[in-house]
């Protein structure tokens, strides 16, 4: 209907409040909560065992956006779109946060690497589910615990999305910087690295040009939900 009253064929009332600036959010306001906690140097066999606790409450959302913002590299964001979060819980009390959230629209090295053309990525991309956020809380030390939420995320995340969304995603990806990472705990849980992003953002005006806007380049992983996920993203019918 918006795109109807844009275009001048229907006339909508006017907004009974302004809508929010995502490009810009409100920082999360700052809670007891929050605060650093004492250091967990465990082993994470003694911090079993992990289970993922999905974002349910407002309270709950405060508290995991209040984390990305004090701690994530990424900052706060609001997610658009289709999207699940994810507490880590351990025997010692929360260790850790993670977000999954509807795929990249293009990225040249995994189109290529699924074999769909435009057509077709259009019509099965939302089977890809693409790790948005993942962040061990800073006062968490604990060796090999990024992987073990990694696995536990591939077993769960599947059934949590087709009981919220209705389908099964087969695949999940996720962008890792260069810069700043290596992409480890990925590796050890069995991700497949399968190229690069190209380092050019969107367009932007400069002047009276449009250029590209850089960005920093990022190694592309992806992890199988299943043997014959390639057939189900290339599906024709």
């Amino acid at each position: 209907m918006l795109a109807f009253h844009r275009q001048g064929l229907i006339q909508l009332p006017p907004p009974r409040r302004k809508a929010p600036d995502l490009s810009n959010p409100k920082p999360p306001p700052r809670s007891l909560e929050g605060e650093p906690k004492a250091p967990i140097t465990l082993p994470v066999r003694k911090l079993l065992p992990l289970t993922l606790e999905p974002v349910v409450h407002k309270s709950a959302s405060r508290l995991w956006n209040e984390f990305m913002d004090r701690s994530h590299y990424l900052d706060y964001s609001i997610q658009k779109g289709a999207q699940q979060r994810y507490f880590i819980q351990s025997s010692h009390g929360c260790v850790a946060a993670i977000s999954f959230a509807s795929p990249a629209w293009k990225s040249r090295d995994r189109d290529n690497w699924i074999g769909w053309d435009q057509e077709i990525r259009s019509r099965n991309l939302h089977y890809i589910v693409n790790n948005t956020r993942f962040l061990i809380l800073p006062w968490v030390q604990s060796r090999n615990l990024a992987s073990k939420i990694l696995s536990l995320c591939a077993r769960k995340v599947p059934g949590d999305w087709e009981a919220r969304y209705g389908y099964r995603p087969v695949l999940l990806e996720t962008f890792v910087e260069q810069q700043r990472f290596q992409g480890t705990c990925y590796k050890a849980a069995n991700w497949l690295r399968i190229g690069e992003t190209t380092g050019r953002g969107k367009w932007e005006q400069k002047g009276e040009n449009k250029v590209r806007a850089p960005l920093s380049v990022k190694d592309i992983y992806v992890y199988p939900l299943r043997t014959d996920f390639r057939a189900i993203l290339t599906e024709t019918s």
